[in-house]
């Protein structure tokens, strides 16, 4: 059963149903979540904005290890920019450049963000991952450059840390004090104020 409805799962994932994640994350757990923290993590339209506060949800709701929640959200974390990053180091920048469509990324975005790890480095890796809407983007900037595998990882995981513990943190305790509707309600909120931070970092960004 789960073989087959898990791609029937992600299928509609991929087109923005809130209601199907939930539903994937309330039948498998933590599995779910490495799946889905992957998926975004390698740059496919799922947002993290979502899954983790949902996953914070069922750590409340189904008593779920909030530990173990954590490590399945870095686990996938980790899978989705290995992805990313090797699809880069392979690749290189000229073919990665001419499938950006398939990404969901446009070039000046990727633009903004090379030239910016070209000026700082590990630090804009660290950072990057905690920024909203395109945390998974430094990966490719990261593979092009072929930064060293043990930098990538320590300082990508370490600002993953620091988004997927906030998130899961958010989303179990909104539940404590509300139903899974208002729920939904703040994590729409919440989402445009991550967009507006968004919007401020890559104004940042793109001024070096």
């Amino acid at each position: 059963m789960f073989i087959f409805s898990v791609p029937n799962a992600i299928v509609h994932i991929l087109t923005g149903s809130y209601a199907m994640i939930n539903a994937f994350i309330s039948l498998y757990g933590y599995i779910a979540v490495v799946v889905l923290m992957a998926l975004e993590s390698a740059s496919l339209p799922i947002p993290s904005e979502v899954v983790l506060p949902l996953a914070g949800h069922a750590v409340q709701l189904y008593n779920l290890n909030f530990y173990i929640m954590v490590l399945a959200s870095l686990i996938g974390t980790a899978i989705g920019i290995t992805i990313d990053y090797w699809i880069a180091y392979v690749l290189e920048k000229s073919v990665v450049y001419k499938h950006l469509g398939a990404f969901h990324i446009k070039k000046s975005t990727l633009d903004s963000f090379d030239e910016w790890f070209s000026k700082n480095g590990s630090f804009a890796v660290f950072v990057s991952r905690i920024l909203p809407v395109v945390r998974g983007l430094i990966s490719f900037p990261a593979g092009f450059a072929k930064m060293p595998l043990k930098d990538f990882f320590l300082y990508s995981l370490a600002g993953s840390l620091i988004w997927n513990v906030a998130l899961i943190m958010f989303g179990y305790w909104a539940l404590s004090i509300a139903n899974l509707q208002l729920l939904f309600a703040v994590i729409g909120v919440f989402a445009m104020a991550l967009y507006m931070v968004y919007r401020t970092g890559m104004k940042r960004i793109r001024k070096g």
